[in-house]
């Protein structure tokens, strides 16, 4: 690990402030990523801006038909959530196989969205549920928040507030889990939303999408044999050490019919 200029901002004025200030500043949340990046010397920012000490970006909360979710809020305070828990059932079980309890313990959803690690669980869980994400700046829609490999919508000095959920009538989630890891070498998020049916996908290619063809055949018939003979093109999924692109398109199908099943 190189040396850097530490800073723990007591505002999030304060903490755009500093991100414009220094380019090579790097935003500190839950660390999941960046300290192990850090220590392995694949990256090298001049200051790290720690945002455990800004307030009113933690928490979970229900304004009207939508649950809140600060940006610094753990994956465990999701998943153990009551209000989660009672209203967005397939995010509280998303967020309960994140990693293992010491990362859900650390681990931010700001965090885990703002990075778009292409297995991570939290994006198919923004994606499916058809979330908006709230910045310092502006609000994003989620399906135009996941650009690519790593990267996302987010400008410099963007920094996310929290995320939006509107409740659905009903979602689940199901993975297949790097047994190491924890990540996901396949997720799928299958939500019933007043907006139709929602199916989204992580960890098969290089970031977090819809499967459209899924959406359209389930919202004409809301039943696991609808999926059958679907599948995804192999051609745009991950093909690496962990599977191949083509198991990784069988396994959304298989995922897809069990979240269904599980209605």
């Amino acid at each position: 690990m190189q040396d850097f200029n530490y800073h723990a901002p007591a505002s999030v004025a304060d903490a755009a402030k500093l991100l414009a200030a220094h380019e090579d500043a790097k935003l500190l949340a839950g660390g999941m990523t960046l300290l192990p990046t850090l220590k392995q010397r694949l990256a090298a920012p001049s200051d790290l801006i720690d945002l455990s000490s800004v307030p009113n970006i933690k928490g979970i909360c229900r304004e009207g038909d939508e649950i809140v979710i600060g940006a610094m809020t753990p994956h465990a305070d999701v998943a153990e959530s009551a209000l989660v828990r009672e209203t967005i059932p397939g995010l509280a079980m998303l967020a309960g196989q994140i990693g293992d309890p010491a990362v859900r313990h650390r681990g931010t959803i700001g965090g885990s969205i703002a990075n778009a690690d292409p297995a991570a669980d939290y994006p198919a869980g923004v994606l499916g549920h058809g979330a908006t994400i709230v910045t310092n700046t502006r609000k994003i829609a989620a399906d135009d928040f996941f650009l690519g490999l790593f990267e996302t919508a987010l400008e410099p000095g963007e920094i996310i507030l929290g995320v939006r959920f509107p409740i659905p009538v009903w979602s689940h989630y199901q993975k297949l889990r790097h047994p190491a890891s924890g990540y996901a070498v396949v997720g799928v998020l299958v939500a019933q939303t007043a907006g139709g049916v929602r199916v989204a996908v992580t960890g098969a290619g290089p970031n977090a999408f819809r499967a459209s063809a899924m959406e359209e055949a389930l919202t004409a018939d809301f039943s696991a044999k609808s999926l059958d003979g679907l599948t995804i093109d192999a051609e745009t999924l991950n093909n690496d050490m962990h599977a191949s692109a083509a198991y990784r398109a069988h396994v959304v199908t298989v995922l897809a019919k069990r979240a269904v099943a599980a209605r």
